[in-house]
């Protein structure tokens, strides 16, 4: 029931990748499957993707880490504000998937079927 919905999303907030992790896990392991052969000039992300493996993997692809470091890191990162604010795409994204009333209330018991009822939320968010 604790769940967490882990989205990837284009320059115009549509949905690329989707994937469910438990909701005691981290954020960030997540992020290695959600990138895979993904080619991007540039991955914006909250704190919790902070970590050296993902920032050393994207610099290593050419892409740029929009990601702000967290609290406890001990050299805090510059990062561009401008582009940062496109993080909002994301969280558009998922207020729309919110209007789903089975998505938001995860009627679900298995994680397949919360998955399934998350693509076709999303699917339904693609064709509006």
């Amino acid at each position: 029931m604790t769940t967490k919905i882990h989205a990837l999303v284009d320059a115009l907030g549509n949905p690329i990748r989707i994937e469910l992790s438990p909701g005691h896990a981290g954020d960030a392991p997540c992020a290695a499957t959600l990138l895979a052969d993904c080619e991007a000039f540039a991955v914006i992300a909250d704190k919790a993707y902070d970590a050296d493996w993902l920032l050393e993997g994207l610099a290593h692809n050419g892409c740029d880490a929009i990601i702000p470091s967290k609290v406890n890191r001990v050299e805090q990162r510059v990062i561009d504000e401008n582009l940062y604010a496109d993080r909002n795409k994301i969280e558009r994204y998922f207020n729309r998937l919110k209007q789903y009333r089975r998505v938001a209330t995860r009627y679900e018991k298995t994680a397949s079927s919360f998955l399934a009822m998350v693509h076709l939320a999303s699917s339904m968010i693609l064709l509006l």
